[in-house]
């Protein structure tokens, strides 16, 4: 059985996913087998929100040079979590804004 801390990994912090969260819009990296549904009841499980909407990418590997020798960066699974109207916001996101 998964527990809320094996479904969300941790927050992704860059200035697109901060300028989303004026909209209670919340970006995570997540397990790579997890669903929607996993996604939306560990967020409202950590965070005691309501969670509105999940949307899912899949981030590919990307090609990483350092001078000759080539590489690649590994393969992850991102979530975009909507809360709702009536919601409270995530006091972990506040901090940052």
């Amino acid at each position: 059985m998964k527990t809320a801390y094996d479904v969300i990994l941790k927050p992704v912090i860059t200035e697109a996913s901060m300028a989303q969260a004026a909209q209670k819009k919340y970006t995570f990296r997540v397990a790579d087998g997890a669903t929607k549904v996993e996604i939306a009841k560990a967020v409202e499980e950590l965070f005691k929100v309501e969670v509105k909407a999940v949307n899912t990418v899949s981030m590919k590997a990307k090609e990483k040079r350092m001078g000759v020798h080539v590489g690649k960066t590994s393969a992850w699974k991102k979530a975009i979590v909507t809360l709702t109207e009536g919601s409270k916001t995530i006091e972990f996101f506040d901090g940052m804004m």
